[in-house]
This record gives C-alpha cells, structure tokens and sequence, in this order.
C-alpha cells in the first residue's frame, strides 16, 4: 500500500504565476524608469519602487515551485508531506487523529502571510496547540495529530485521504519507520558545511555588493557612458551613467534566484553536484556583469 494524495493546484499556480509576471513588470519598469532618470528624488523613489516589486519575487518563485511539487504519501508505515525544502515524516503508529478542520468547536486561526496555493507557516489553537499548516487551500483543511504537534494539510480528495490512513492504521505497521524533519533553514545548514558551496555563496555575495557599491560611485563621477556595442565593435551610442546600476541589480537577482533553486537542488543528494554546477554558474554569472561594466566604463566614448 503505498498512496500518493496532491493538494489542489490550479488556483495557487495560476495566482503565483499572475503575481510574479506583474511584481516582474514593475520592478523592470521601475528600474528602467530610474535610468531614465538623473540623480534626485524621483530616482530615489522609483529605486525604492523597485525594490519593493523585485523584493518578493523569489520567495514567490521558492512558493510556486514547492506548490508544484507538493504531495502527501502514505503508506501502511509512515506518512511523508513534502513541501519545497520541507519534509516531514511521521510514523503511522504516531498519528492519534485526522478530522476535518470545520470540525473545530472553536475556529482554526490561518496564517497570517497566506495565498491560494501557499497557506504554510504556524499557528496555535487554543484548545489544539501548536498547529503547522502545509497547505493549499485554507478552506478545506484537515487535521492530522500527532504527539509532538498537529499539521493541517489540504489534499484534494480529503474523503480518499481520511479513509486510506483509516485503513492503514487497521492494517498495522510492518517496520518502524523513524521520524524525520527537514525544514529549509536545516538544508542551508547542511549546504553551509560544504566548503566548496561556502566558497561560492560568500565569493557570489561579494562580488555583487561590490560591484553595487563601485556602480553607485561610478555613477557619481560620470555624466555618459556606451551602454553596449556595436556589430562592429565599435561603442554604441552614449547613454546617462545612472543607467549602469541596471547591471547589478540584474546580476544580483540572478544569483540570488541561482543560489534559491541551488538549495531546491541540493536537498537530494543525488543531485547535489548539479547545485554545485548551478552556484558555480551564477559566480560567473556575477564576474560577467563586472567585466561588462569594466569594459563599458573604461571604453572611451
């Protein structure tokens, strides 16, 4: 016996997808407006603007990749959630109860940052405890108990679902299946111990700062540069200076979504080595941006 159970998708994925592709358009926007503009206030502002839409962009892209990948199996030994970078396993002989949440004498109190497709974090119950939500959808939860803690879940066929774990507590195990826990700060930990993606992590995070702090003191001093080349090889036509800063910010998104999906990687260890190839390409990705902005400040006009 061995059952597999999803959460609903559609709405969460659809909503995900929606708000990343509008966070992506004004935080582009808003840094494309900021080039546009000389050094004051309203390049301030609209540096602040984008910031604040490409802010959240990787948590939402961490989310939607865990919604997509999210499953609850069961079999007559244990019952595994897996979640992004959250696992968690639990010995069937373990769980003292599963019951729908509308149940509740008193009402389940949800978590405050929650969207369709993304209700996780935790809560306490009055009556119930501590309750970690792994979720997709906040209206249909049900409850599963265990001593430690209670976890409210949404699979899709919550009727299939109550009545397989019903029949696996009838059936009994047949091994003791151990516990086990694995939450995303635990996976950086684990990854953080490699000397090899220490390296990368720390050489990527210098890089990028320093070529933000040395982008932000060239634009002070300079008035043009060539914001590109020709076929020819020639420099293109001359652009504002405040324009360079499109270029560590870009480079600093893109190692940032590199080292995210890195750690997604690195949680199997199978394919631990394609999250090492993967931070190895986002610091060169890094050094890439700061030659270009070498070549392009040092190119005369």
């Amino acid at each position: 016996m061995n059952q597999s159970f999803v959460p609903p998708r559609q709405p969460g994925l659809t909503l995900h997808i929606l708000l990343l592709i509008f966070l992506a358009v004004l935080g582009g926007t808003a840094v494309w407006l900021a080039m546009q503009t000389g050094l004051g206030v309203n390049q301030t502002l609209y540096i602040l603007l984008a910031a604040a839409a490409l802010f959240p962009i990787p948590f939402l892209a961490y989310r939607l990749s865990a919604l997509t990948r999210a499953i609850y199996t069961l079999d007559r030994d244990k019952f595994t959630i897996s979640w992004g970078l959250r696992l968690e396993q639990i010995p069937v002989s373990d769980v003292e109860w599963v019951r729908p949440a509308a149940d509740l004498d008193f009402p389940l109190p949800k978590p405050w940052l929650r969207l369709p497709g993304s209700v996780l974090g935790t809560r306490r119950h009055p009556d119930l405890g501590l309750i970690e939500f792994l979720a997709s959808d906040a209206d249909n939860l049900l409850l599963v108990a265990t001593a430690r803690r209670i976890f409210a879940i949404s699979p899709a066929d919550a009727a299939g679902f109550t009545h397989a774990f019903q029949r696996a507590i009838e059936m009994g195990s047949l091994v003791a299946a151990p516990s086990q826990s694995v939450y995303p700060s635990f996976v950086i930990v684990q990854a953080w111990e490699s000397l090899l993606a220490r390296f990368l992590w720390l050489s990527g995070l210098v890089l990028n700062v320093g070529l933000l702090l040395w982008v932000n003191l060239l634009v002070a001093s300079l008035e043009t540069v060539p914001l590109g080349f020709l076929p020819s090889g020639r420099p293109a036509e001359v652009v504002p200076a405040v324009r360079l800063m499109m270029l560590p910010l870009i480079s600093l998104f893109l190692f940032a979504l590199g080292w995210g999906v890195g750690l997604l990687l690195y949680r199997q260890p199978e394919r631990r080595l394609a999250a090492h190839v993967l931070w190895a390409g986002s610091l060169v990705s890094s050094l890439v941006f700061l030659l270009a902005v070498m070549f392009l400040v040092t190119t005369p006009a």
